[in-house]
């Protein structure tokens, strides 16, 4: 078996080497536009903070409340089951009302979202929305 190159097999590799050419040219020119444009730090500060080129005012290591992190998991979930419906919502506007699939599914969404009420009252009575 012998492998031969021709000019029809460089013709097919030819977009990949102009995209990676074009990909590394592009990293080449942001980081020289960088250099060139970007600040520059003065001074013994590469242990500190960098806040968007300002002069850092508190440290980096704040604790945060429980609650606070409690709260966006829950407004995750929450939001990830809304995501959920919109699918569901375009599946059964197509269903036919009259056959069984589209009762199936009615019933579905219906446990889904009972289990959704049922995730809420027990955050709630755990005191997760409470923000004494």
């Amino acid at each position: 078996m012998t492998l031969t190159l021709g000019a029809n097999t460089i013709n097919a590799y030819l977009p990949i080497f102009l995209m990676l050419l074009a990909a590394i040219g592009f990293a080449v020119m942001n980081l020289m536009a960088t250099k060139l444009i970007g600040p520059s730090r003065t001074g013994d500060r590469k242990g500190e903070t960098y806040e968007s080129g300002m002069t850092p005012v508190n440290t980096a290591r704040k604790r945060f409340n429980i609650r606070f992190y409690l709260i966006a998991m829950v407004f995750l979930v929450f939001d990830i089951e809304v995501i959920f419906l919109y699918p569901w919502a375009h599946t059964f506007t197509s269903l036919d009302p009259r056959s069984d699939t589209s009762t199936v599914w009615l019933l579905r969404i219906f446990f889904f979202l009972f289990t959704t009420l049922v995730a809420y009252v027990y955050g709630y009575r755990k005191g997760v929305f409470k923000f004494d």
